[in-house]
């Protein structure tokens, strides 16, 4: 059974999210629904990251099992007719080892936030970024947003309805940066928990705005209490952009120690599959 790595971009705004959920539309069911159409099949496809309602994605990853074995450019192509028209777009499709999973295969991933920084109403943009009229400091945030940096218990930053097992994450990157009216933060992580990305946005508009600094992020941070946290960033903002891998050779690695565990009936039918 071939498995398909597939690289998707997606409006946020139509949808409940990307996982499916009963009768609500959702960028997973729409991806789901062009394969029934293409070749008949009802697979459960897997994704990297659980974006939530309104969030969008330049670069998800998404692996899907079907049970012939077509050219990865056949799939890419019948997708994209089938997704239409929902704004539901897939950007590269490759065939990948059956050890691959999009979700726990992931090594990193990156998020890009938007702040739409200007007075104005929005018009073209409405949707696509979070609209703060106040003039923000970028700088300030940056500087800020440096002390996220590194491994850390992020409760502050975490949703109270978090499922992870743990509030540990280990920060790898943050920038703040400025783009004529556009104000962006980028952070990298091997994992998020939820809503951590929008919780510390929100808090660094605080400094942006010049009503907290840098040691009052510190402060927020150590004090491991939701309550520390600043007002939540709006989904509309929030972009996944990236998602790292493994080396081929390092996923088949760790596909051969996942079939170790397995009783040897059931390892020797995974084998012999591929």
């Amino acid at each position: 059974m071939p498995r398909y790595k597939v690289t998707v971009e997606y409006d946020g705004r139509p949808f409940y999210g990307w996982q499916r959920q009963g009768i609500e539309p959702t960028v997973q069911g729409v991806i789901e629904r062009a394969i029934k159409a293409f070749c008949g099949e009802t697979v459960t496809i897997g994704g990297a990251g659980r974006t939530d309602s309104g969030v969008h994605a330049t670069g998800q990853v998404a692996h899907i099992d079907l049970a012939k074995d077509w050219p990865a450019k056949t799939v890419k192509n019948a997708l994209n007719f089938h997704c239409q028209p929902d704004p539901v777009v897939i950007m590269d499709c490759e065939k990948a080892g059956i050890g691959f999973d999009s979700r726990f295969s992931a090594i990193r991933r990156h998020y890009r936030y938007r702040i739409i920084n200007r007075p104005e109403p929005l018009t073209f943009d409405h949707g696509l970024g979070w609209h703060v009229k106040p003039v923000l400091d970028a700088d300030a945030m940056h500087e800020a947003s440096q002390v996220l940096i590194g491994h850390h218990d992020f409760t502050t930053f975490r949703h109270s309805k978090c499922q992870a097992k743990s509030p540990w994450k280990t920060m790898e990157r943050m920038a703040v940066y400025r783009r004529e009216e556009n104000v962006f933060l980028e952070c990298s992580s091997r994992s998020f928990l939820h809503n951590q990305v929008r919780s510390m946005v929100g808090t660094l508009r605080l400094v942006g705005e010049g009503r907290w600094n840098k040691e009052d992020v510190r402060a927020a941070l150590a004090a491991c209490d939701r309550a520390a946290c600043g007002p939540v960033a709006v989904p509309e903002g929030l972009y996944l952009t990236q998602v790292d891998y493994r080396s081929a050779e390092e996923d088949a690695a760790s596909f051969h120690d996942y079939l170790e565990t397995l009783p040897a009936d059931e390892r020797a039918e995974r084998e012999a599959k591929g």
